[in-house]
């Protein structure tokens, strides 16, 4: 069984992982409105991968005879003054949800539950990837500069990205 502080604890963390997909939904319609159909199709991958998270972490719970409970979802950031912002907003969001797991982690092994604290190290090591590809997106948004052809060929290359949850 779970303790009650490490549910409250995952459950906002569901919370959280249920904005990001929000916040990645959000930017995909804006990568949309700018023709930017690749930028969008590969932040719509990223909002399937976060509400794949919130599920891990939901059933998580009833394994562990807690429960989920649905938490008001904050409106996210609708617009972006450009794909190199966006992206800079990404990589900025996902170093705060690795901060947000790592807390996870020592409130599980705080409350001595080993079980929780190895579920919980799918998610450090899921973090890890998530600001590594961040940051490649950043670097190659700021290699391009605002040449149109290169945003146009890293456009193509996000729109190659499926989601295979």
């Amino acid at each position: 069984m779970i303790s009650k502080k490490l549910s409250d604890a995952i459950n906002k963390q569901i919370n959280r992982e249920i904005y990001s997909a929000y916040l990645y939904l959000s930017m995909a319609s804006y990568f949309d409105s700018v023709a930017l159909r690749g930028c969008g199709s590969w932040m719509k991958a990223q909002f399937k991968e976060e509400m794949t998270h919130a599920m891990k972490m939901y059933e998580y719970l009833y394994k562990n005879a807690s429960r989920a409970v649905m938490l008001p979802i904050e409106a996210p950031r609708a617009t972006w003054d450009s794909p190199l912002e966006a992206f800079k907003h990404t990589l900025g969001h996902e170093k705060m949800v690795t901060g947000l797991i790592n807390d996870l982690v020592a409130t599980a092994k705080a409350e001595k539950d080993t079980g929780g604290e190895i579920f919980l190290h799918w998610f450090v090591k899921e973090q890890v990837e998530e600001v590594e590809s961040a940051e490649d997106k950043v670097k190659k948004l700021e290699a391009a500069g605002g040449d149109g052809e290169k945003i146009r060929v890293l456009d193509e290359e996000l729109g190659k990205r499926e989601f295979n949850g």
